[in-house]
């Protein structure tokens, strides 16, 4: 590991909305979403400095795909149940 690396903070940023996305109810599609666009910048940043955490922004962009997945089906769970509740 070299004296000049840094980590990105693209990267920590993504991870860290990301794992806030699996753990946040309903809020947690918003910052899916920002996690993902962090992680997508993140490579550009660690390719123009010294910087050493692909891992992270692979690892922001799965946790927010994650989440993203979560919330959607925990959307989609509460439309149903409220439509469900109207009908009967």
């Amino acid at each position: 590991m070299s004296e000049n690396a840094h980590i990105s903070g693209s990267s920590v940023i993504s991870l860290t909305l990301g794992v806030l996305s699996i753990v946040t109810p309903f809020i947690g599609l918003v910052l899916a979403i920002i996690g993902m666009v962090m992680s997508r910048r993140a490579p550009k940043e660690i390719t123009d400095g010294n910087e050493l955490s692909s891992g992270l922004a692979t690892a922001g962009l799965i946790c927010s795909l994650v989440g993203l997945v979560i919330q959607a089906l925990i959307i989609m769970g509460v439309v149903a149940f409220l439509m469900f509740v109207n009908v009967v």
